[in-house]
């Protein structure tokens, strides 16, 4: 079983979510959202892939496969460039660099810092790894991982976010 960044998100934004894509249910293509954000993704920084990379990165918890990958890392520097399209679910942002972060520390990279770039709102937030942090990101992989591998799909949040989320028709379909 794989943890990735991507599940440590989902569980913060919805559990619905994440158990529905960690069991393969995938909406993403379905939304102009999503897609939005790749493009601002691929086109707000444009010279930054000359200068930086992207880094995939794999490390072991407790015999649980974690792995992230990186918008972009700059080696030098020890920083992490996450790129946003907006701050609704800031919380999950966060985490999910504090995740690549924990990684990096697994794999022998102290000292590294995150910086969640949101480019429409011409803002961005710094990220740093605290000993409390990583023991809440050990709960977190414990968390995903039942998640993950339970049968039951947790319940709709009936949230503001769910508006917006691919996953709105699946989930009130009978509504």
């Amino acid at each position: 079983m794989t943890i990735n960044a991507t599940l440590i998100n989902l569980y913060n934004v919805c559990p619905r979510e994440c158990w529905l894509h960690a069991n393969g249910v995938r909406m993403e293509h379905t939304s102009d959202t999503v897609a939005d954000g790749k493009l601002l993704h691929e086109t707000s920084y444009a010279d930054r892939n000359m200068k930086h990379s992207e880094l995939s990165i794999e490390a072991s918890f407790n015999r649980i496969n974690l792995y992230g990958q990186i918008d972009f890392y700059d080696a030098k520097r020890k920083i992490i460039h996450e790129t946003k399209r907006g701050n609704k679910v800031e919380e999950a942002h966060i985490w999910q660099v504090k995740f690549y972060l924990w990684l990096l520390k697994l794999n022998g990279i102290d000292s590294a810092t995150g910086i969640i770039e949101y480019p429409l709102l011409r803002q961005t937030d710094t990220v740093e790894l605290s000993i409390q942090d990583e023991l809440h990101l050990q709960k977190l992989v414990e968390q995903v991982t039942n998640l993950q591998a339970s049968e039951n799909c947790p319940p709709v949040i009936n949230g503001k976010i769910c508006r917006n989320c691919s996953y709105y028709e699946l989930c009130y379909i009978n509504e």
